[in-house]
């Protein structure tokens, strides 16, 4: 730590398919940064899907927070990022049209992490398109607004990107 480097810890938030994981695996394999998916922790393994107790979700963010010097954590959960944001100096709000969103939710490879086979994933396509273009009119912690009002708030460094990451 006497380099006198800046420790780099970011999230990244926004919409399905706007980018974040992507964002932060190129984070990852450039900088070396640790990449928590706040999906990972989100939710308990019961079918339909419950979210986990926003106690034990903390615990896991601080754990992984405490063990990593540099790291980015992403997700859409406003709530979950909230708990992160003392401990951030940067945020990444990817904030992309709904058809933008779509359209790279359409194309996204297999995520193995979240379903158990590529036709599992895309059984879940049409119900995901519906959830990514009720975005900006709804107003739980997966909205528009809840990212609006985190990225609002936070004084540090801070960037809004409108259009597919590239090469940032």
């Amino acid at each position: 730590m006497g380099s006198g480097r800046l420790l780099r810890r970011v999230l990244i938030f926004g919409n399905s398919g706007s980018g974040k994981s992507t964002l932060a695996k190129r984070l990852k394999q450039r900088e070396g940064l640790e990449h928590l998916d706040l999906d990972a922790l989100a939710w308990l393994p019961t079918r339909p899907p419950e979210r986990m107790p926003i106690s034990e979700s903390e615990k896991a963010i601080r754990d992984f927070i405490a063990a990593n010097d540099s790291w980015a954590i992403e997700g859409c959960y406003a709530d979950l990022l909230e708990l992160a944001v003392p401990e951030a100096n940067e945020l990444i709000f990817l904030n992309l049209s709904v058809e933008r969103c779509i359209d790279n939710a359409r194309s996204r490879p297999w995520e193995p992490h979240k379903y158990e086979s590529r036709e599992a994933q895309d059984a879940n396509l049409d119900m995901l398109i519906n959830w990514i273009a009720q975005y900006p009119d709804r107003t739980d912690t997966f909205s528009e607004s809840a990212h609006r009002s985190i990225y609002d708030n936070f004084r540090g460094k801070k960037r809004i990107y409108s259009s597919n990451i590239g090469n940032i």
